[in-house]
């Protein structure tokens, strides 16, 4: 957790999910010279002879590259890290960042879609037109979620009520049946009907969250802002990921971004940051 003039925020969790190893850049580098036998590592050698699955695996498991360090640190060389790519799971970054990520463009990235998560909210916001003490119920519920990047709570309610008036200006612009129609799995909306006006919560939850709407974010993503937290899946290679830790873990760069170039760097082995962080640019 960090406070930023006044303002405290969760910092995002990263996870290595999968690596391409250093093998392939060393065999693409090797090939351009015709080297093999030049190299430190055993398997590498044997490709000149030997080309199998078993010996292309033995290749990605090396941990270091004489060749790939000279070329990337003396030579620049860059060309030959793009062979090698990383895989993080991000969790709870904000939407924010996502827009400062579009600015890399190589790069693959898979992002949690608010268009088909949204359903919680909008089965709340449904339940608290029809019970006592509805904004209340609806504040509660969301604050449940832990959806946001801000972790002040008392921050947070007025982002929540501030939900709760533009879904209840909708809601009264387009009138009921209408907004069911966007909101309400269309083999509920008859059963939901029924039960309305009986101002119980607990029937209204299991039945709105039996089956949820699956697009219902297509009619409400105008309630969405960068405080919103995001998963996401980003694949780099080696190349484009020196570029994006030059650029995002710079003083210049959105603190939140910063942040998660930090702890994206903290799960990256040696092996792959030796050849495009310069050691003291490490953060503890």
């Amino acid at each position: 957790m960090e406070n930023i003039v006044g303002i405290e925020y969760n910092k995002p969790k990263v996870y290595l999910i999968n690596e391409y190893g250093l093998g392939v850049s060393e065999i693409a580098a090797r090939t351009c010279y015709d080297s093999y036998l030049s190299s430190e590592n055993e398997a590498i050698k044997k490709v000149k002879t030997q080309k199998n699955k078993t010996i292309f695996e033995e290749c990605n498991l090396i941990e270091r590259s004489d060749l790939l360090d000279n070329l990337a640190w003396v030579h620049h060389h860059h060309s030959i890290l793009e062979h090698t790519t990383l895989s993080f799971l991000i969790e709870g970054t904000s939407r924010g960042v996502l827009q400062e990520h579009a600015r890399h463009r190589l790069q693959a990235i898979s992002v949690r879609s608010t268009r088909y998560t949204m359903a919680d909210i909008i089965n709340y916001f449904v339940i608290s037109l029809y019970i006592n003490k509805g904004k209340d119920y609806f504040i509660k519920k969301i604050l449940s979620l832990d959806m946001f990047v801000i972790s002040n709570k008392d921050y947070n309610k007025i982002e929540i009520e501030s939900i709760y008036k533009k879904l209840l200006f909708q809601f009264n612009t387009i009138g009921e049946e209408e907004f069911f129609n966007a909101s309400i799995a269309k083999s509920l909306i008859e059963e939901f009907n029924v039960i309305k006006n009986t101002n119980n919560v607990e029937s209204f939850e299991t039945l709105l969250f039996s089956k949820k709407k699956r697009n219902v974010g297509d009619s409400f993503k105008h309630i969405v802002s960068d405080n919103w937290k995001v998963d996401l899946v980003v694949t780099f290679n080696l190349r484009s990921l020196k570029n994006y830790f030059q650029l995002r873990d710079s003083g210049a760069a959105y603190f939140q971004i910063q942040w998660l170039a930090q702890e994206m760097k903290k799960v990256i082995p040696e092996k792959y940051l030796d050849l495009i962080v310069k050691r003291k640019e490490i953060k503890e």
